[in-house]
């Protein structure tokens, strides 16, 4: 069991290297906005329409790159969900021992 508990334990540092790697796009306003994000979360990158590079539609600007971080974000969250899925087998681990 202890064997299995280092094996596991291997897994889940692996997984966590794989998820700083891992890159997921959000995007807003039809894709006018765009953010990259690691499956960490951390934002990457972010891609601004020319378009939306004035000033009165700077509040509209500053909207999308929140809705873009958000969409990012999730899409972070449910990839490190279903990688954790695969390493697990579909078992649910105790709190405090997830991602």
């Amino acid at each position: 069991m202890m064997k299995q508990a280092r094996e596991l334990q291997g897994k889940m540092e692996q997984l966590q290297t794989e998820l700083e790697t891992l890159e997921v796009q959000g995007s807003a306003g039809g894709g006018m906005v765009n953010v990259t994000m690691t499956g960490k979360g951390e934002m990457t990158k972010v891609a601004i329409d020319p378009s939306l590079m004035k000033e009165d539609e700077r509040e509209i600007l500053e909207d999308l790159i929140v809705a873009a971080s958000a969409d990012a974000k999730g899409k972070a969250e449910r990839a490190a969900q279903e990688k954790m899925k695969e390493l697990t087998g579909g078992l649910q681990l105790p709190p405090g021992l997830g991602l």
